[in-house]
C-alpha cells in the first residue's frame, strides 16, 4: 500500500517520526527495550501465525511462566495436604501476601492499603459498605451515564438498601451535547451543585466504551471539598496506566485482574483502601475471619478484630491456585517496571492511531471511523475505540476472520453513537509489528466492502 511520513506526537510521549511501512514497525521492535517481554507470552494462533492480540482490555494472554507458578501450588497439595498453609516462604496462611506488595507498586499505593481478594463486584459492595453511608440529607451518587453495568447495578442495589431511590439518588453524568466524552468541568461542576447532599463520587478510571481516562486526582479534591468519599473502578485502569491512589488521596479502589493484570479468566481481584482508612478500626466493614488479626485468627475470638490494613476487608481463604497465576504475571510487571510500560504504551498506541488514519487516507475513507478515545495527555491508556460510520460489525468480522482478535461493543441502551471496535496495543506482549499488520488487514477488510 501506499504510505506516507507523518510526525505525531503526544504529551507525553517524545516528538517521534512514523511510517506505516514493515521497515519501520522491524526498526521499532528492534530499538524497543522491553520487546523480549513478548517472547515470555503464549501469543494465540491463527492459521499457523501469531494472532494480532488486541483484546488485552478483555482477557489478557497467558505468561509461559503460569503453568509453574500453579503447578507448584498442585504438586504442594498432593504432597502436604494441609500442612501446606504453613511451607516455607510460599504458605498458603500468608499466600495473599505475595501478591499484594507488586500489585501496590501497580497502582501507586502503600502495601498497607492493597489485598488481593474476591472478584471486582463483590468488592465493590464490600467497599460501599464502608464508603456508601448515606444520610437523610446527603445520601446522593456521581457516576458516569453509560458505566459498565455492574458498577451500575452496584450502585442501584446499594442506594435501594439504603431506603433511597436510585433515580433520585443516583447522578449520571452524560457526555456534552456533539460529544462522546464527559467533560472534566462537567465532573466538577456537578459535585459543586451536589454539595452537601454529595455520599459518594464513583467512576470507572477508564471507560470501557470510550477509553476515556478521568482525572482522579482533581475529582478525589473536589469530593473531599464537599465531605464526600471519592472511589474508581479501575478494571481497565490497573495494569494500563501510571496510578498515584496513595499521592492522589483517593479513598478506595477496586479492580479485576484478568485484563490488563493477564491473572487468567475470571481471576481474584483487588482493592485498595487509603491509609488513613484501613488505620481507623471504627470504620464500618462486613467482617471475616480472613480479615480478623492474623496474630490471633486461629485463636478463633469471639470478636472481631480488624487487623489494621486493607486485609481487614478480607473474608475468606485466598484463592491459592488464583493468586499462582497472577504471581506469573506480577513477575513481568516487576521486570518491566510501570514507567517503561507506559512509555512504550504511548509509543505503540500513538502509532495505531498514525497507522489507522494514514490508512483511511490512502483510501479516501476518512469520514468512515472516527475515533472517540481522546488523544490527550493523562485522557487514555492502551485502548483505541473506533466508531465507524457504516459497516461497523462487518469490518470487524472480516478483521477477526484474517487473525485479528479485537473486541465489538454494540451502541449502550441509551442510543449513543455505533457501536465500537475497541483496540488495545498492549504494551508488555503487543508489538510495532501487530501495529501495522493490523493496518494492512484494515485496509483488506474495508476494500473488501
Amino acid at each position: 500500500m501506499p504510505s506516507f511520513i507523518k510526525s505525531i506526537s503526544k504529551p507525553t510521549t517524545p516528538m517521534i517520526t512514523f511510517e506505516n511501512s514493515k521497515s519501520f514497525a522491524d526498526k521499532s521492535d528492534l530499538e524497543d527495550e522491553l520487546a523480549y517481554i513478548r517472547d515470555r507470552f503464549n501469543i494465540p494462533q491463527h492459521d499457523g501465525s501469531d494472532t494480532v492480540y488486541f483484546c488485552g482490555n478483555s482477557l489478557g494472554l497467558q505468561p509461559k511462566n503460569t503453568n509453574v507458578y500453579v503447578n507448584q501450588e498442585l504438586t504442594d497439595w498432593a504432597q502436604l495436604g494441609v500442612e501446606g498453609h504453613f511451607k516455607k516462604d510460599t504458605g498458603w496462611f500468608a499466600y495473599h501476601e505475595l501478591v499484594r506488595d507488586a500489585a501496590a507498586r501497580i497502582v501507586g499505593a502503600k502495601p498497607i492499603e492493597v489485598a488481593v481478594m474476591n472478584h471486582l463486584t463483590v468488592n465493590l459492595h464490600l467497599l460501599l459498605v464502608s464508603f456508601y453511608r448515606p444520610s437523610k440529607d446527603r445520601y446522593k451518587i456521581i457516576c458516569e451515564a453509560g458505566a459498565f453495568p455492574s458498577d451500575r447495578y452496584a450502585l442501584q442495589s446499594q442506594a435501594r438498601f439504603h431506603g433511597f431511590d436510585p433515580d433520585d439518588a443516583i447522578v449520571e453524568l452524560e457526555p456534552s451535547e456533539g460529544s462522546d466524552l464527559i467533560a472534566e468541568e462537567d465532573i466538577l461542576q456537578a459535585i459543586e451543585d451536589c454539595g452537601d447532599e454529595l455520599a459518594l463520587v464513583m467512576f470507572g478510571g477508564v471507560h470501557y466504551f470510550t477509553g476515556q481516562v478521568l482525572d482522579f486526582k482533581k475529582i478525589t479534591e473536589a469530593a473531599h471539598e464537599v465531605g464526600a468519599y471519592a472511589g474508581f473502578d479501575l478494571a481497565h485502569a490497573a495494569g494500563n496506566l501510571k496510578l498515584e491512589l496513595h499521592q492522589w488521596n483517593v479513598d478506595f479502589a477496586a479492580w479485576c485482574s484478568y485484563k490488563y493484570l493477564n491473572g487468567g479468566p475470571g481471576t481474584v481481584g483487588g482493592i485498595y483502601v487509603n491509609e488513613r482508612h484501613v488505620k481507623n478500626p471504627h470504620l464500618p466493614r462486613f467482617a471475616g475471619w480472613w480479615g480478623n488479626d492474623p496474630a490471633t485468627r486461629f485463636k478463633m475470638p469471639h470478636q472481631f478484630t480488624p487487623v489494621l490494613t486493607a486485609d481487614s476487608w478480607q473474608l475468606s481463604n485466598a484463592p491459592i491456585l488464583e493468586m499462582a497465576a497472577l504471581r506469573a504475571s506480577f513477575e513481568l510487571f516487576d521486570e518491566a517496571g510501570m514507567d517503561r510500560l507506559v512509555k512504550k504504551s504511548n509509543a505503540l498506541t500513538s502509532y495505531l492511531k498514525f497507522v489507522i488514519e494514514d490508512v483511511l487516507t490512502s483510501l479516501a475513507k476518512s469520514d468512515l471511523v472516527k475515533i472517540i478515545t481522546p488523544f490527550a495527555e493523562q485522557q487514555q491508556g492502551c485502548q483505541l475505540s473506533l466508531q465507524f460510520e457504516t459497516d461497523g460489525k462487518k469490518i470487524f468480522d472480516s478483521l477477526t476472520s484474517k487473525g485479528v482478535i479485537a473486541d465489538w461493543r454494540e451502541p449502550d441502551q441509551e442510543g449513543r453513537g455505533s457501536g465500537v471496535i475497541r483496540v488495545a496495543p498492549v504494551p508488555l506482549y503487543n508489538s510495532f509489528n501487530d501495529v501495522y499488520r493490523f493496518g494492512q488487514l484494515l485496509q483488506e477488510a474495508i476494500k473488501s466492502l
